[in-house]
């Protein structure tokens, strides 16, 4: 206890995630969790359970055909932690057992859901659960509506509530067999919306959705609220303008897609029939991602536009400012950090899968690397086909972009004994 006392909050939420991703990993290799006839070596059960701890959606090998009910149930559990995240889960389960939280645990829940301070957390945690019950209860409903003309009741139930946990999660695991994913369902409409409703919602941030609930009105809402409603509605549309532009897919493709690529990792068409600047415009909105305080990864919309406000208040010689408020230089200096930390992890590590995957497209390995860096799932097909030393590498990526840049940056910092001021001195730029 003393040691654990000892430790930041951002390193236990490091330690956390990656003591789930290994029981995970333990159970999914063992034999009981496969269907009949199947072995499952251990890097891919590590992959499977990476992928669903970090709400990803990659997969090593197809969770319907490997996995027997027992494993399937555990990859939704997994899942479920992973995006509400274990000390969300771990609070919600002490404040039912009658206990109190104790100040340290309130501060891990501050790092790990992104807050400025600790008041309220309680109250926050209740209303995430409830908010997660009410959102893949509905999800569940309406899926069920799309699979039980396909399957029995019992599995259509039993597959409408991994659905909806995966999309709400933004996680694109599917147990529908044969690496198909939404494919078979891409024409209907009412499956489509509802992913599309869960994966938006989800994305969003639970502090958006309860402020949006609370005051109704775009013009009371939180400077933060109202970055991350605008930038998501422009990512939106724009990316599905793009897409339709690109590809030769419906408008409801284009827009699934466009919501999809956005941390969550569905598909309802083959991403191999993708044409390069379809797949590039992907890996722009993957590596965006979500937003802060959501199921999903990425930079994040909230750091994407301080860069983009950032860049133009630099142009124009202006201050920083969004709806009426200026943003401060500690957050441009650290949504630059954010971009740079990013766009490094991903280039070394496309660098890494290029050396090992020598016969694979770059372009197939840029966008697995930055699918993975997303936590989005979305994938042209190679990732069974790739060496253990690849699929660790993405499992690597998955870990970091889950938990932020930042934050593993920083379990890496130490604070220095003195703190020198030098003389500042100019320097040619550009």
């Amino acid at each position: 206890m003393l040691f654990i006392k000892k430790i930041s909050p951002g390193r236990i939420l490091v330690l956390g995630f990656a003591l789930v991703i290994l029981l995970g990993s333990l159970l999914l290799y063992l034999p009981f969790t496969h269907n009949e006839g199947i072995d499952v070596s251990y890097v891919d059960a590590l992959f499977t359970s990476t992928s669903a701890v970090c709400v990803t959606g990659l997969i090593a090998v197809d969770t319907a055909d490997t996995f027997n009910v027992i494993g399937q149930t555990i990859v939704a559990l997994l899942i479920q932690i992973g995006g509400l995240g274990f000390t969300s889960l771990g609070v919600g389960l002490i404040l039912l057992a009658g206990g109190k939280v104790s100040f340290k645990e309130r501060l891990v829940v501050k790092e790990a859901l992104n807050l400025n301070s600790v008041k309220g957390i309680v109250k926050l945690i209740k209303s995430v659960l409830f908010l997660t019950i009410c959102f893949e209860g509905i999800g569940v409903l309406l899926s069920f509506l799309v699979f039980s003309k396909d399957y029995p009741p019992v599995k259509a139930l039993g597959i409408s509530i991994f659905h909806s946990v995966a999309a709400f999660n933004n996680s694109g695991f599917d147990i529908l067999g044969g690496l198909h994913n939404l494919i078979p369902y891409q024409q209907n409409i009412l499956l489509n919306l509802t992913t599309c409703f869960l994966i938006i919602f989800g994305g969003i941030g639970f502090l958006v959705i309860m402020e949006v609930l609370l005051k109704r009105s775009f013009k009371k809402l939180s400077f933060h609220s109202k970055v991350v409603i605008t930038m998501s509605i422009i990512l939106l549309i724009v990316g599905t303008i793009l897409l339709k532009a690109t590809e030769d897919i419906t408008w409801l493709g284009a827009f699934f897609f466009s919501t999809s690529a956005r941390t969550a990792g569905f598909s309802t068409y083959p991403l191999s029939t993708f044409t390069n600047a379809g797949l590039f415009v992907l890996i722009i909105l993957m590596f965006i991602g979500a937003s802060p305080g959501s199921t999903g990864g990425g930079i994040k919309t909230t750091t994407f536009y301080t860069l983009i406000k950032s860049v133009l208040s630099s142009a124009t010689n202006q201050y920083c400012t969004g709806f009426k408020r200026r943003i401060p230089q500690t957050l441009i200096l650290k949504a630059f950090l954010i971009l740079f930390l990013g766009l490094n992890i991903v280039c070394f590590n496309t660098f890494l899968l290029s050396i090992l995957e020598p016969n694979i497209d770059f372009l197939d390995l840029l966008f697995e690397e930055v699918s993975a860096f997303g936590t989005v799932g979305l994938s042209t097909g190679i990732t069974p086909d790739l060496k253990d030393s690849s699929k660790i590498i993405l499992a690597f990526t998955m870990f970091i972009g889950r938990l932020s840049p930042l934050t593993m940056a920083t379990i890496w910092a130490f604070r220095s004994k003195t703190n020198i001021r030098y003389a500042e001195e100019s320097l040619p730029i550009g």
